[in-house]
């Protein structure tokens, strides 16, 4: 797919103007900015630092050793300035006035609520409806005053904005970390753009032994419905899998009850020690496996990623 960079100056200038916003969301300044472009004004009133052009990864020849500088904070920004850079950069650069917006779940997509409810709060963004794809979300959404909707309403989005666990080089997902998978695709699926917020840490050559791939099932009959997956053709045997326990916010067992998702279903996770041999193969036998509810493979669905890294943020689209 094509590919954007946000270069290293243009990245911590941007994690400096985020921070701000973040921490002082209820003054008028910090919520100035409507996209990345007006976020990074206020990158020429920083006096250590000089403008970048997008695209070009050096800068000019009289700030060489702000540059150093710039650099060496890049590489030491944390998961979470990333993880706050992409989801402000997603909401400035794909959200506007008047739209129905499908609103993630996870600590990258919660970054993408808190910068849309800043501008919604300024009133720099008006007349929009947002559907929360877990409960959580909800909470966040609301705490910010942002109207809320469901599928049954408005059942046609302009635009959803999610993070990821693992992503593709053909842009396909596992999602479903956090538990919300069912409430995501099914957003998701009703988004005319699919925009996808992560770290460069989840980008991988192909899905599977990176990170577990989560299914939801029904509460009967549970065991049974394990077993069937963990055999079908397409796993060739490559997966095992593990009723979750305890929290159904992450995939390590953290107690001793089976856990619940937002929709009273279970979750089973599938841990490959080699990659999905084909996952659009697994995603069909998946979804046609009596007794599951969804899958956290997520395929042919995103219309672009946004990537935040040491040496920039990137924009690759499908």
């Amino acid at each position: 797919g094509h590919i954007e960079k946000m270069p290293v100056a243009v990245l911590v200038a941007f994690a400096l103007v985020a921070s701000a916003s973040a921490s002082y969301g209820g003054s008028r300044a910090s919520v100035r900015a409507t996209s990345t472009s007006r976020a990074l004004r206020s990158f020429t009133a920083i006096p250590s630092l000089t403008r970048a052009k997008c695209g070009h990864n050096s800068l000019s020849k009289s700030s060489s050793s702000q540059g150093r500088s710039v650099s060496a904070r890049a590489t030491t920004l944390s998961q979470d300035e990333l993880k706050r850079m992409v989801g402000y950069k997603s909401i400035d650069d794909y959200v506007t006035s008047g739209m129905v917006v499908g609103l993630g779940t996870g600590s990258t997509a919660a970054m993408a609520v808190e910068r849309l409810g800043q501008l919604w709060k300024s009133g720099e963004i008006k007349d929009i409806v947002a559907i929360p794809t877990s409960e959580r979300t909800r909470e966040q959404a609301e705490s910010y005053g942002i109207p809320l909707a469901t599928l049954d309403t408005h059942p046609d989005l302009d635009v959803a904005i999610d993070g990821a666990d693992e992503v593709d080089p053909d842009l396909n997902l596992v999602k479903g970390g956090g538990g919300a998978l069912l409430r995501e695709k099914m957003v998701e699926a009703r988004a005319k753009k699919f925009i996808v917020i992560v770290d460069e840490s989840k980008m991988t050559d192909a899905l599977g032994p990176g990170f577990p791939v989560p299914v939801e099932i029904t509460p009967f009959c549970h065991e049974h419905t394990r077993r069937a997956i963990e055999q079908l053709p397409a796993l060739q045997g490559a997966a095992k899998a593990v009723l979750r326990m305890g929290s159904s916010q992450n995939n390590q067992p953290d107690g001793d009850n089976i856990a619940i998702t937002d929709n009273g279903n279970y979750i089973v996770d599938l841990f490959f020690d080699k990659p999905v041999p084909d996952a659009p193969k697994l995603a069909q036998e998946l979804i046609d496996t009596v007794g599951v509810v969804e899958h956290g493979l997520f395929i042919g669905m995103t219309d672009a990623v946004i990537i935040a890294g040491s040496d920039g943020i990137s924009v690759k689209e499908a």
